[in-house]
Formats: structure tokens, C-alpha cells, sequence
């Protein structure tokens, strides 16, 4: 692109000429193979300067078709990411509730063992109460007036 006329009063012309094919540095991907023949009309290189336009809109038209196929593979990917990512949350949750039903037989078995040592708790509590009682008469009605004198009297013996 080098201007043919370096006048400071004119535009600058531009060598346009690698723009003038619309089938320069066209790629068609394997897909596409199958789509265009050999024989196409779009790849004639005798194409007259009325068909220059038709020729371009085949170029279009195959730049659409590998647009949409590509857009369809990528969305079939997507799709199969979609998945995979959905089949590892239903394993997560299936994971889950397992663990969760595995908690819950624990919580209900340490309640169990809870409310019986509860319930042994207050048995001795209870036993505790009627001892110190007991032990409370004895001593009332004992001629002995403390423990040690009750020690005495027996080593005595």
C-alpha cells in the first residue's frame, strides 16, 4: 500500500489489488468438502464481471456454512460441558444425602446414649439423696456423736 502519487494537494491512492479476489486466502475446512463440489459455479475462475457478484455471495454463503457448523460443534461442546457438570452435581447430591443419613443415625444413637446417662445421672442423684439421708439418722440415733468416736469404739473391740 504505497501511495502512487505523493502530492501534498491530491489523496493518496492505495494499490488495492490483493482485495480485488474474494477467494483470497480462502480456507475451506474438511466439513465443507462434502458441501462444495469440485464442480461449483463459486470456485470458476472464468467467471464474467456479472457473475463477480454472484461469486461473492457464494464466498458468503461458505463463510455462513463453516460459521454454522462451528457454531453447532460449539454447541454441542457446550452442551456435553453442561452435562458432565450436571452429572457431577447429581453425584454430589446422591454424596450427600448418604452422609446426611449417616449423620443422623449417629445424632439419633449419642441422643440415645444422652437421655440414658440423663436418666442414670438422676437414678444416682436419687441414690446419692437417700444415702446422705440414711447416713443423717444413723448418726441421729447413734450413741456415737461423730465418726471418730464410732472409729474408736470399733478399734477397741
Amino acid at each position: 500500500m504505497v501511495p502512487s502519487n505523493p502530492s501534498p494537494y491530491s489523496a493518496p491512492a492505495f494499490d488495492l489489488s490483493q482485495f480485488s479476489n474474494p477467494l483470497h486466502n480462502l480456507y475451506i475446512p474438511p466439513q465443507l468438502h462434502e458441501i462444495i463440489s469440485p464442480h461449483s459455479s463459486c470456485i470458476n475462475s472464468n467467471s464474467t464481471s456479472d457473475e463477480a457478484d454472484e461469486q461473492q455471495l457464494c464466498v458468503i454463503n461458505e463463510r455462513k456454512q463453516r460459521r454454522m457448523i462451528s457454531n453447532r460443534e460449539s454447541a454441542r461442546r457446550s452442551r456435553m460441558r453442561k452435562q458432565r457438570h450436571l452429572d457431577e452435581l447429581w453425584s454430589q447430591v446422591v454424596w450427600l444425602r448418604n452422609e446426611n443419613h449417616q449423620l443422623i443415625d449417629k445424632l439419633n444413637h449419642v441422643s440415645e446414649s444422652h437421655d440414658k446417662v440423663v436418666q442414670e445421672n438422676a437414678q444416682l442423684k436419687e441414690e446419692a439423696s437417700q444415702l446422705r439421708q440414711l447416713f443423717s439418722d444413723m448418726q441421729l440415733t447413734s450413741p456415737y456423736s461423730t465418726l471418730r468416736d464410732l472409729e474408736h469404739a470399733l478399734a477397741d473391740d
